[in-house]
């Protein structure tokens, strides 16, 4: 049991670390949409358009790492089930 909550708590990390690196390493705030320059067919004025998209920041990252973390010292109190020892008459 041990084991199982600290290679939990491991690969956590790791998928997290991967997902905000894949994302693009936004190192500022969590962000749930980004802005998008487009230009105006008429007037050929620039223009910023928001769009839906999901970018962890840092504070994804942190969040999830305490998350990870408590996981691992939580597995620290659990015991490993005893097998009992054969004992020879």
């Amino acid at each position: 049991m041990r084991r199982t909550l600290q290679l939990l708590a491991l690969l956590l990390l790791l998928s997290t670390g991967v997902l905000w690196l894949a994302t693009g390493a936004n190192r500022g705030w969590t962000k749930t949409s980004v802005p998008v320059k487009h230009l105006d067919e008429v007037t050929g004025i620039e223009g910023i358009e928001y769009r839906p998209r999901f970018v962890p920041g840092l504070d994804f990252l942190g969040a999830v790492g305490f998350g990870a973390a408590a996981l691992g010292g939580f597995s620290l109190f659990c015991r490993n089930p005893k097998t009992k020892e054969h004992t020879q008459p």
